[in-house]
């Protein structure tokens, strides 16, 4: 198992940046692909960023302004966002999954993020 603690929300102005991160506690997080998700008010949750054995993958809407990387030697993954907008306002997770036999998830408790003036 592993838990997951995400840190780095805030209120930033529109064209402005911010860097979430996620640390991980438990045992071998180099072996757990890791996402960060996000869900706006009255939304679904999303998928907004993935990394998995070095590939990233990202949401058309955040392309070329969010970069998801990690860091294993501190158990930690981080999710850089700039040119910040209003839309993407919305609570952001952390999500480390791995598949065996099943897909097996795990998921921070969230940090807030608001994009306004």
């Amino acid at each position: 198992q592993v838990q997951l603690v995400e840190s780095g929300g805030g209120l930033v102005q529109p064209g402005g940046s911010l860097r979430l991160s996620c640390a991980a506690s438990g045992s071998r997080f180099s072996i757990y692909a890791m996402a960060w998700y996000r869900q706006a008010p009255g939304a679904q949750r999303e998928l907004v960023a993935y990394i998995n054995n070095g590939r990233t993958n990202y949401v058309d809407s955040v392309k070329g302004r969010f970069t998801i990387s990690r860091d294993n030697a501190k158990n930690t993954v981080y999710l850089q966002m700039n040119s910040l907008k209003p839309e993407d306002t919305a609570v952001y997770y952390c999500n480390a999954y791995l598949v065996v036999d099943k897909r097996y998830d795990y998921w921070g408790q969230g940090t807030q993020v608001t994009v306004s003036s």
